[in-house]
């Protein structure tokens, strides 16, 4: 029988939503989407990207301020 992660130890992953998408889609002055913040690769290869890749770009993004619903 194996242990729970939260019993061994380990950190459970947070609880997400399946994107960082906030529908203000817009990288006219760079690669950075105004809106959630990932960069146009980091878009194009969100549905490909494992859950570890994913937990990175979310911690980015949410030190600098991303999502962003209206700005």
């Amino acid at each position: 029988m194996s242990a729970r992660p939260e019993e061994d130890g380990a950190a459970a992953a947070p609880e997400r939503p399946d994107t960082p998408c906030v529908a203000v889609c817009s990288t006219t002055f760079d690669e950075v989407c105004r809106g959630c913040g990932r960069t146009v690769a980091e878009v194009a290869n969100w549905v490909s990207m494992d859950a570890a890749a994913k937990e990175v770009v979310w911690q980015r993004i949410l030190a600098q301020g991303y999502p962003r619903r209206n700005s």
